[in-house]
């Protein structure tokens, strides 16, 4: 039986050994109904909307020293998808400093923007697991989560007790709009439960950045994990 798969816009990341896998995936996509549906829309992911008020300084002290254009580094209240927002990576031994759009287009063109990544083991996202080039941290002051019925609803801000910015675990792939970004997401925690039960971003801790930067799947994997809750608070 001879099957013959089309793809429109492939483009390989950043020239890396993955590029062959994901590229096959999304080759095939048109077979693999069953992706789709073990990944949640972007509607019913827990956080579209986050904030990042940090300064040069505070992001300095959080990730070290950095390259990359800092002149548009301004304080933003709402980041939503679709926006454009810093994001630090690895290059070229060093960490640099970069403005992406968030949300990365999925397998089916009819799909929203991914901005939240929950099932780690779906083909469209190993490769990029898999792939050092592929990983980011984003910088986050606060980020927020929805409670209330339809209609209702009212919004919740996150933040760490004693430190201005922290940074979730963000990836990240070149699309024929330019470098674009999503972060993961994983259980919730005690103190983010109550409001949302389903999820909450996973936030890197400091000491592991490094880690993430230049993770293979497995150490991806295991650095997905809720965030402790006696170290975070309630903003608003």
């Amino acid at each position: 039986m001879l099957i013959i798969c089309e793809a429109r816009n492939v483009l390989f990341p950043m020239g890396s050994r993955y590029a062959f896998a994901e590229s096959v995936f999304l080759l095939c996509s048109s077979l693999k109904h069953h992706f789709a549906s073990s990944e949640k829309s972007p509607e019913t992911n827990m956080c579209n909307l986050y904030r990042m008020t940090a300064t040069v300084d505070e992001m300095r002290d959080l990730f070290g020293s950095f390259t990359g254009d800092r002149t548009n580094l301004e304080p933003r209240d709402e980041i939503y998808p679709d926006q454009t927002a810093p994001v630090v990576r690895a290059e070229d031994g060093g960490l640099t400093l970069e403005e992406m759009m968030w949300g990365i287009p999925g397998w089916s063109e009819k799909q929203r923007p991914i901005t939240n990544v929950r099932n780690l083991k779906s083909g469209f996202w190993k490769p990029m697991l898999s792939n050092p080039q592929a990983k980011v941290l984003v910088p986050v002051s606060q980020f927020c989560e929805w409670t209330g019925q339809k209609g209702a609803k009212r919004k919740v801000w996150f933040k760490m007790k004693n430190e201005p910015l922290f940074a979730f675990a963000g990836l990240c792939r070149r699309t024929p709009d330019g470098m674009r970004y999503a972060f993961l997401t994983t259980e919730p925690n005690a103190l983010v439960a109550p409001v949302h039960p389903k999820a909450m971003p996973v936030i890197i801790a400091k000491s592991h950045y490094e880690n993430w930067l230049s993770s293979d799947y497995e150490n991806a994997v295991k650095l997905a994990k809720p965030y402790d809750a006696d170290a975070m608070a309630i903003a608003e």
